[in-house]
């Protein structure tokens, strides 16, 4: 996995919804949770997303987190996440836990003696081990979910010559078992956990997130204890996991924006490691001896240089119990760990990177170097990036989004352990030359320390950030990975001072650090050009974060949560059903929550077959203009008003349907809605924002063009859903993508709004601290009258039943990874008899990359991917299930890779599973379906979907049981009878031409 945390980033997506997935959004989530950002191919509903994890792959690296799907349904119920495993060989040699560092010389602690206490600040109590582990505890009884996080204070900054990568490879070897947890990904997955890895400049953590119970509390602080000092580092593993990690780095040498980042890095950095990428030199990825990565390993996985994070529902007393008898028993190292001590020299003169590879869109960049994320000045270069960078009233976005010389532009800051820095980009409209966008770019950004920032930027700017931190902490989990981004600076306690000092940055203060620390000689990006005398920003050193922080106590906790059952009878006890006057169906859940936090969904279904013919793209951007603007409130307006009242409001959908979610505070639920009424009732679509959307959403179309996930994701797609071209159900062509939203017009985008769109039909779902009384009125209050002349008539998919696939290449030169995505539809719901065993069947086949029957034989076995996954997804409205293969290759592997694929399908439905891969299996399903009703908004989100189909829970407590219950019989006669290898449509896009010269004839242009 790469991502850029810990940053706050501030991106124009120009209206792109949930499905659009561009740059800009994808970023933007990085920032607000970095250890979850995704890395997989990106969603196709719509096909408006760019290789998202492309731009990711700049910050960071790690192992494999959450693959998002490439084909995804409207009418999907549940979207859970697909848990990464890794199968290990049982090997268990006295000579290989000497050589790993099992046996570490010194005295052995008692596991009698309980941690000592050290402080408590707002809810979270440190502790430390007398071998130096540092320990922080989180209770949160209102989800029943507990995450164990621990951060092992190493990244690429701690990287010698030769170990460039280093850092990021021995986190993927950590997920190769140890002697007592020789499978780790496999009984993550049995336990229904999600988890993963991470590695960035400053730290390398581990998470997982499991049902709350004192067994899989055990369970993971033994785990994160054993395989932090006796982990497998063997050399066959090293070498299949090397090429993975390889085929990680070319995956993010597809990207122009990826690299040209990361060049403009190596040069603002000259000495420090900052400078170079996380995931490494690709000559050291591959020449690695094991005995070095053992060394390093040895070396910095100790006690006294980790934090471990207990959050959730536990028993604090427990947790101290656990963690003394599996860390206390680890003896302090007798070595003396070496600390980084490079310090980058002040810049004496802009720098200039120029990058010239294949791609469509030209790109533009700045850097400045920045204090470290503990130093005080911190707080207020975070306000000026997002002064200078957020929508609608940034300055990059007034000066060149609004005046057609860029199509989108992002800025965010590095909060890291020594000085960072902070960075702008941006993508240039059509027409634009990437030379004139870059001098565009300059002239605002370093004339924002001449030009007055106002009182009203600087708390607007305030008001954006303290929403999205006010909203993390609402999560245990998001705390517990949160707090390793601030541990790795210096202190934990960095989380709470970044807020305090936050709310008391002024415009002085944020004027006087754009005058310090944007200027030409501390600039990345443009041409050198020689002075008459230096001209340096001198970066002060990172303060003594001890003295400055002295005993910092903090503020009163946040409102804790209830002990909330998330059994699905439970639940239905609970669940609140009615109607609305206008006939929207309701179903909501009341409850306490951390934070006093509540999610609501709001869907509204309109229109019909006939009515929506011609007119699909129109409807795609209609719901992105809803926000845009009404008769009483400017874009501005909503934004400030959201921010204000620390809520987060998305507005998405496609023909037929408009989709809201919500997520805000029970004290400012009704002032939001009010902001909601006036942004689905009083619209007025402001031409200008229409062509800011149709500009970002160019932009991305013409990046998909040569991207080689978008080519063999939209080319399976149209085979598996043949429609006429005026049908809304039509999946354009990339070519005819760029030309639909050429072609669209704001008469069009008012016509589907006026003539369509009503609040008769839908569903409102809201689970959270609020008062049904209350709330379901005042939306009741908005809907009553809203009516349209069109009648409403849902519009099914409908399966493609062909009797034969086949195999089609698509050649896209200069592309260093090549794509293979596999793909059939089956007549089928999640109603159906053999869903379960379908499901099921899928799990096994391909649930996880590091441990199913395809992520072992593709990845473990062979090392030909970084990512492989199968997926089967049934509609919870249709007689239509799509199941598929994913994977990506280097282009040289990617007959071989088609081959295996082939061999593993075939083998399952000749052999099936076996009893203990049922057995296995079945629990860790069972139990990731339990997980996933602990999230509020994903509840929300099935009860939606639960009343559009006139469901209870009932259904889901009998498809469970059904699951249980199932033998191998079961299993296989699903798979033999459903699952036709023959009837996949195969696409594989990659340079194939480069490398695999004697294949050209076989290539197929777009």
């Amino acid at each position: 996995m790469q991502f850029s945390g810990p940053a706050t980033l501030y991106l124009r997506t120009n209206g792109a919804t949930q499905r659009d997935h561009t740059q800009a959004s994808v970023l933007r989530q990085c920032a607000a949770n970095p250890a979850r950002c995704t890395q997989g191919p990106p969603l196709i509903v719509s096909d408006h997303s760019i290789a998202a994890a492309d731009l990711l792959a700049f910050c960071g690296t790690g192992s494999p987190d959450d693959v998002t799907s490439p084909i995804a349904t409207p009418n999907d119920i549940q979207r859970p996440d697909p848990v990464w495993n890794l199968t290990m060989n049982r090997l268990l040699t006295l000579s290989l836990l000497l050589l790993i560092g099992t046996v570490v010389s010194g005295p052995v602690l008692s596991q009698d003696a309980m941690p000592k206490q050290i402080r408590s600040i707002e809810g979270i109590t440190e502790y430390e081990l007398d071998n130096g582990l540092q320990v922080l505890l989180l209770p949160d009884g209102s989800r029943p979910t507990v995450t164990v996080n621990l951060t092992v204070f190493v990244g690429s900054r701690h990287e010698g010559y030769g170990e460039a990568g280093m850092a990021h490879l021995l986190e993927h070897m950590v997920f190769k078992g140890t002697p007592d947890h020789p499978e780790i990904p496999k009984v993550m997955k049995e336990r229904g956990a999600q988890f993963n890895g991470t590695t960035w400049l400053d730290r390398t953590n581990y998470y997982e997130t499991l049902p709350a119970s004192d067994e899989n509390l055990e369970f993971a602080i033994h785990l994160e204890a054993d395989r932090m000092v006796n982990s497998f580092i063997k050399a066959e593993d090293l070498a299949s996991e090397m090429t993975v990690v390889r085929n990680e780095f070319e995956r993010g040498e597809n990207s122009p924006s990826r690299v040209l980042m990361q060049r403009m890095m190596g040069a603002a950095y000259e000495w420090h490691n900052y400078g170079k990428s996380t995931i490494g030199n690709r000559a050291d990825i591959e020449r690695v001896p094991v005995a070095n990565l053992k060394e390093f390993y040895k070396r910095f996985y100790q006690p006294d240089n980790a934090m471990l994070v207990v959050a959730g529902k536990f028993e604090p007393e427990k947790a101290l119990k656990l963690t003394q008898q599996y860390f206390g028993a680890l003896p302090r190292p007798e070595r003396k760990l070496n600390r980084t001590y490079t310090e980058e020299p002040a810049q004496d003169g802009e720098r200039l990177v120029t990058l010239r590879r294949v791609g469509e869109v030209p790109t533009a960049g700045l850097t400045y170097h920045i204090p470290s994320g503990g130093h005080p000045d911190y707080p207020a270069i975070d306000v000026l990036a997002t002064v200078m960078a957020t929508e609608p009233s940034g300055r990059l976005y007034d000066n060149l989004v609004k005046k057609r010389q860029a199509a989108s532009v992002f800025g965010f800051t590095f909060a890291l352990h020594d000085p960072g820095i902070v960075l702008f980009g941006g993508e240039a409209a059509q027409g634009i030359d990437g030379a004139d966008l870059l001098q565009g770019m300059i002239d605002v950004v370093e004339g924002g320390g001449q030009k007055d920032i106002t009182e009203q930027e600087v708390e607007r700017a305030k008001q954006e950030l303290l929403k999205q931190r006010e909203l993390k902490v609402a999560s245990s989990r998001g705390i517990a990975v949160e707090l390793s981004e601030w541990a790795a600076q210096g202190d934990w306690r960095l989380f709470f001072l970044y807020r305090d000092r936050l709310e008391n940055v002024t415009a002085d203060d944020v004027k006087r650090v754009a005058a310090e620390y944007l200027i030409q000689n501390n600039r990345t990006a443009g041409l050198f050009e020689p002075t008459k005398g230096p001209e340096r920003a001198t970066i002060p050193a990172t303060p003594d974060l001890a003295e400055m922080i002295g005993d910092y106590q903090g503020r009163e906790q946040i409102a804790q949560g209830e002990d909330f059952d998330v059994a699905p009878m439970a639940i239905e006890e609970r669940i609140l059903r009615s109607r609305l006057n206008s006939g929207i169906k309701v179903a909501v859940l009341p409850k306490k929550t951390r934070g006093e936090t509540v999610n609501l969904k709001f869907v509204l279904r309109y229109g019909n077959l006939e009515a929506l013919k011609g007119k699909a793209a129109a409807a795609e951007m209609m719901p992105a203009m809803l926000t845009k603007g009404t008769e009483n409130m400017s874009r501005q307006d909503i934004k400030d008003a959201l921010d204000k009242y620390r809520a987060q409001l998305r507005v998405s959908g496609g023909p037929g349907e408009v989709q809201l979610t919500l997520q805000t505070l029970r004290s400012n639920l009704l002032p939001v809605l009010e902001i909601v009424s006036e942004v689905l009732r009083k619209p007025v679509f402001p031409p200008e924002e229409l062509e800011l959307i149709k500009e970002a959403r160019l932009s991305s179309a013409e990046q998909r063009l040569v991207n080689p996930t978008s080519i063999a994701s939209n080319t399976a797609q149209k085979k598996i859903s043949v429609y006429a071209p005026d049908d809304p159900r039509y999946i354009a062509s990339l070519t005819e993508e760029v030309e639909r939203i050429k072609s669209v017009t704001i008469d069009q985008v008012k016509d589907v709004y006026s003539s369509l769109l009503s609040g008769q039909h839908g569903e409102l779902s809201i689970v959270g601290d609020f008062d049904p009384a209350d709330v379901v009125p005042a939306i009741g209050a908005f809907t009553d009258g809203w009516q349209s002349v069109t009648e409403f008539e849902r519009i099914p998919k409908i399966p493609v039943n062909n009797e034969k696939g086949d195999l089609q290449r698509v050649n896209t030169p200069g592309k260093a990874q090549a794509t293979y995505f596999a793909a059939m539809t089956l007549p089928i719901g999640d109603d159906h008899p053999d869903y379960a065993a379908l499901s099921l069947g899928n799990y096994i086949l391909g649930g996880g990359a590091l441990s199913s029957r395809l992520g072992n034989r593709v990845r473990q076995d062979e090392g030909l991917s970084y990512t492989i996954q199968s997926a089967f997804q049934a509609s919870a409205v249709d007689e239509r299930s799509v199941f598929y293969v994913f994977a990506i290759v280097n282009p040289d592997n990617a007959d071989k890779l088609h081959g295996v694929i082939r061999e593993e399908l075939d083998k399952l439905l000749k052999d099936g599973i076996t009893e203990d891969e049922l057995s296995e299996q079945k629990a860790g399903f069972l139990q990731r379906e339990e997980l996933s009703r602990t999230s509020d908004s994903a509840l929300a989100s099935l009860m939606g979907t639960y009343a559009q189909t006139g469901r209870t829970m009932q259904f889901t407590t009998d498809s469970e049981k059904k699951l249980s219950e199932l033998t191998v019989e079961d299993v296989n006669a699903a798979l033999r009878k459903h699952i036709k290898p023959d009837r996949l449509y195969i696409v594989m896009a990659g340079d194939f031409e480069k490398a695999q010269p004697e294949a050209a004839s076989k290539t197929k242009a777009e």
